[in-house]
């Protein structure tokens, strides 16, 4: 299955209202502002998304206000984020149904499943639709490492086109062209270690500052993309404060607190996580708006 992701794809939040409720409309014009800045693609329903701390039919009506208002200017995946193996096939083959273009399956949740149990996984999902598939390996945040070697196993599945790597250790960029060669599409999935993965062979970034900052998200990799490392490198050291927060257990806090400190939407969370308070939201304002206050200048 050929697929032309590349680029900066948003982990997207979701935007909810004062009582926890979806805001769809609010959702969908920040989801305009990242498109106006020239990202290259959309991910609903990451971790970033909140995925798990919505239902399935919420789930859904947050799919579909998507495909309708993108109307396909770039191209739409969701994460695919649930408890059992049955479940995340429904989710795809429904998410096929309502026009996504894609989906991003992570191993299934709370279960820390072994070798033999995550292959099952990923190709019981690939074969429950005719989606392509990025698959994400976060064993810092989900606990299952899906290793080079791994991939090399389920290469036979054509559905499964692209790897979002989030290991955070930059290494397995190179151990995966050496294991797989062009096999699968390479996307970053760490916010800071972009860079250096993007010298590595990734192609893609899977962001989630930039939903704060899209202009920047998407200048850093015009540079990266033209080889221009030098001015690359300048912004890259002004961001990466910022993009530290992406590593954090609190990530999704701190990027809707920097998104609405960036006047692009609402630091409004649903528990189990809360909105931040003390000196810890005074921690993280700080870096943020220390960011603003010495942003560069686009264009």
């Amino acid at each position: 299955m050929k697929s032309v992701w590349e680029g900066v794809f948003p982990a997207a939040t979701t935007q909810f209202h004062p009582d926890q409720s979806l805001d769809l409309p609010a959702t969908m014009a920040h989801l305009d502002r990242m498109i106006d800045a020239g990202i290259h693609g959309l991910i609903m329903l990451g971790t970033v998304g909140e995925n798990c701390s919505l239902d399935y039919a919420e789930k859904m009506q947050v799919l579909r206000a998507t495909v309708e208002h993108v109307a396909g200017r770039v191209p739409v995946m969701s994460g695919v984020a649930e408890c059992t193996t049955a479940l995340a096939c429904k989710y795809a083959a429904d998410a096929r149904k309502i026009g996504l273009d894609g989906l991003m399956v992570l191993p299934a949740m709370v279960y820390k499943s072994d070798p033999r149990e995550t292959l099952a996984h990923f190709r019981a999902v690939a074969g429950a639709s005719d989606l392509p598939i990025m698959v994400y390996n976060n064993p810092v945040t989900y606990g299952v490492d899906i290793t080079p070697e791994m991939f090399v196993e389920l290469a036979d599945e054509p559905k499964l086109v692209a790897i979002k790597e989030s290991s955070e250790n930059v290494r397995r960029i190179t151990d995966l062209k050496n294991a797989c060669g062009d096999r699968y599409i390479l996307f970053c999935g760490v916010d800071d270690l972009v860079l250096e993965s993007l010298l590595l062979g990734a192609t893609g970034w899977v962001s989630g500052l930039v939903n704060a900052f899209p202009a920047e998200n998407r200048l850093l990799w015009d540079l990266a993309h033209a080889g221009r490392w030098e001015e690359a490198r300048e912004l890259y050291r002004w961001y990466t404060p910022l993009l530290h927060l992406d590593t954090y257990p609190k990530l999704v806090q701190y990027i809707k607190l920097a998104q609405q400190e960036c006047g692009l939407g609402s630091e409004m969370v649903r528990a189990p996580r809360l909105t931040l308070e003390g000196e810890e939201r005074d921690r993280i304002l700080k870096i943020i708006r220390q960011s603003i206050a010495t942003r560069p200048k686009l264009g």
